[in-house]
C-alpha cells in the first residue's frame, strides 16, 4: 500500500484559498511527490532513515482527509506567564499576546499566495507544497521585543489514526525585533499518524530568534519538519531540540547566513529509548563574510532506539573570516541501540575557522562503581549520569524559570514519563 501510494489532484480542488498561478504549482509537487514516492535510503539525505521502509512496516492505509475538532480541556502551563498560539492537527485556532503590545503583532492564519514557491527535489517538502491548507503567518514589527515567551501549543487530537497532516508556518522578525517561543508538542491520540510540517523563518537585521522544541509526552507520531531560515546581517537564530519520546521524528534544517554578522546556533539533547527513531539533519549555508554558526547535539540512546546526525556546514567563496563548529556526541546505554553521525565541511573560502568532530560510547563503568560506593543504586548513578549528559544542553538556557520547566520536562521523559 505505502510503496503504491499516490494522491488525486482532485484533492487540490478541496483547498478552497488557492488562485491559479498556486493550484499550477501545487499540481506540479503533488505530480513530482506521486512519481517518487516517500523517500528512502536510494536517497542520500535518508540514508540513515528509510522513511518508506518504516511506514510500510508501520502503517496499512494513510488518510489525507484530516479531522479538525474542536477545542476541548486544552489547559495552558500555568509555570510562568507567556504568550501563546494554539494549533490543532496543524491548523491554527487562536492566540493571545496579552502581555504585549497587540498592534506591533501580526498573526493571521496561512495564505497560499504567499508562499515560497522555490523548486524541491525532497518528497515530503513537495507534498507539503501540494497539499498544505493550514498554519500560521506571524509578524513583529521592526525595534518591538516581546515581553513574554511565546509558547506555540501543538496539538494533536484522540482521533488522529492513520492520518497525514500537511501543514505550514510562516515567522517574520522585522529589523531590531526579538522573539523567544517554546514549540510544546501535546499528543491526545494513542495511535499512529503522520505530521509532515514546513516552517519558514525570515530575521531581518539585528533581530534575535530563539526557540526550544519540547513535548509534553511520550507519542506515537510520525513527525517530520523542514525548517528553512534567512538571516540578514546582525541577526540571531537559536534552535534548542530536545525533542525525546517521539516514535519517529526527523528535524531537517537549512540556515543561510545572508547578512555578515548572523550568526546560527542549534543544540539539542535527546533521549531516546523503546524503539525510538530519531534523527537531526542541519545543512548551515555561510554565504557572506563574518558570520558564526555553532552545532552540538548530544544524544543517549537504549533499548533498540536508533539516533542520526547529519551536519553539513557550507561556506562560500567570498565567505572569509567564517567561524564554524559542529560536534556530535552519543551515549549508548546498551548494545540494542545504534548511533549514525555524518559530519562534513564544504569550504571554497582561505580564511576561515571551521571544526567538526563526532563521538559516541558506552557509559563509563567506573563512573558508576564510584557513584555506587557513594550510596547510589546503578539505576540511581546512571540517571545521575545521562542527566549530568544532557544537562550541558539545557544550562544554556537563559531564563531560570523557563529552564527549571525545561529540565523538569526532559527528566520526567528520562525516568519514564
Amino acid at each position: 500500500m505505502i510503496d503504491n501510494f499516490t494522491i488525486s489532484n482532485k484533492e487540490i480542488e478541496k483547498i478552497n484559498f488557492i488562485n491559479q498561478d498556486d493550484k499550477e504549482f501545487r499540481i506540479k509537487n503533488l505530480e513530482f511527490f506521486n512519481q517518487n514516492g516517500f523517500p528512502s535510503k536510494r536517497d542520500e539525505d535518508w540514508k540513515f532513515s528509510d522513511f518508506r521502509e518504516i511506514l510500510s512496516k508501520n502503517f496499512k492505509n494513510i488518510s489525507i482527509n484530516n479531522t479538525y475538532p474542536d477545542e476541548k480541556n486544552f489547559r495552558l502551563i500555568n509555570d510562568f506567564d507567556h504568550n501563546f498560539i494554539l494549533l490543532i492537527n496543524g491548523r491554527f485556532i487562536r492566540s493571545d499576546f496579552k502581555f504585549e503590545e497587540k498592534k506591533k503583532i501580526k498573526i493571521k492564519e496561512i495564505e497560499s499566495d504567499k508562499i515560497s514557491r522555490d523548486k524541491s527535489e525532497n518528497p515530503l517538502v513537495c507534498l507539503n507544497n501540494a497539499l498544505f491548507n493550514n498554519g500560521f503567518i506571524l509578524e513583529i514589527e521592526k525595534n518591538y521585543k516581546l515581553e513574554k515567551v511565546l509558547i506555540i501549543y501543538n496539538l494533536f487530537s484522540d482521533d488522529l489514526s492513520d492520518h497525514i497532516l500537511n501543514n505550514r508556518n510562516r515567522v517574520i522578525l522585522n529589523e531590531n525585533s526579538q522573539l523567544h517561543t517554546i514549540e510544546y508538542t501535546i499528543n491526545k491520540s494513542k495511535n499512529k499518524f503522520i505530521n509532515n510540517s514546513y516552517e519558514n523563518v525570515l530575521l531581518k537585521e539585528n533581530s534575535i530568534l530563539k526557540n526550544i522544541s519540547i513535548q509534553a509526552s511520550k507519542s506515537d507520531g510520525y513527525f517530520y519538519k523542514f525548517s528553512n531560515n534567512k538571516l540578514k546581517s546582525d541577526s540571531q537564530y537559536v534552535n534548542f531540540i530536545l525533542s525525546s519520546g517521539l516514535k519517529f521524528n526527523k528535524q531537517d534544517i537549512k540556515v543561510d547566513l545572508e547578512g555578515k554578522n548572523s550568526e546560527c546556533n542549534i543544540k539539542s539533547a535527546l533521549f531516546l529509548d523503546n524503539g525510538d527513531h530519531q534523527e537531526i539533519k542541519t545543512r548551515v549555508n555561510h554565504l557572506v563574510p563574518d558570520c558564526k554558526s555553532f552545532q552540538k547535539i548530544k544524544s543517549v540512546l537504549e533499548s533498540n532506539s536508533k539516533g542520526i546526525y547529519q551536519g553539513k556546514i557550507y561556506v562560500k567563496d567570498i565567505a572569509q573570516k567564517t567561524n564554524a563548529y559542529q560536534l556530535s556526541k552519543a551515549l549508548l546505554i546498551n548494545d540494542n541501540a545504534e548511533f549514525n553521525s555524518k559530519p562534513e565541511l564544504e569550504i571554497y573560502a582561505d580564511d576561515v575557522k571551521c571544526s567538526h568532530g563526532s563521538t559516541s560510547g558506552n557509559v563509563d563503568e567506573n563512573s558508576v562503581h564510584y557513584l555506587m560506593t557513594r550510596g547510589l543504586t546503578k539505576q540511581e548513578a546512571l540517571l545521575l549520569l545521562i542527566n549530568g549528559f544532557l544537562n550541558e544542553i539545557t544550562s544554556e538556557i537563559k531564563s531560570d524559570t523557563i529552564k527549571k520547566f525545561v529540565e523538569k520536562k526532559l527528566e520526567f521523559q528520562i525516568n519514564g514519563y
